[in-house]
């Protein structure tokens, strides 16, 4: 089952690689009331990170918490 976990990161991955390469033109990125201009593949890599990042520590805390509450004593 890990290979095809590992099979799927390398999928969506790959296709997110892909979506940068093929993207590289300037955006206008506008919030809370700043405002600029970057490279449309640099906003998708950021987003990705991000998302990357907020996933696993959403997993690991929901994992903690679970892992924590079955140790409690009824």
């Amino acid at each position: 089952m890990r290979w095809l976990y590992l099979a799927v990161i390398i999928v969506f991955a790959a296709a997110t690689l892909l979506f940068i390469l093929q993207n590289g033109d300037l955006v206008t990125v506008s919030f809370l009331g700043l405002s600029f201009r970057a490279p449309f593949a640099i906003l998708i890599a950021i987003a990705y990170v991000v998302g990357a990042a907020t996933g696993g520590s959403l997993f690991a805390l929901l994992r903690r918490s679970y892992q924590g509450s079955r140790r409690l004593p009824s």
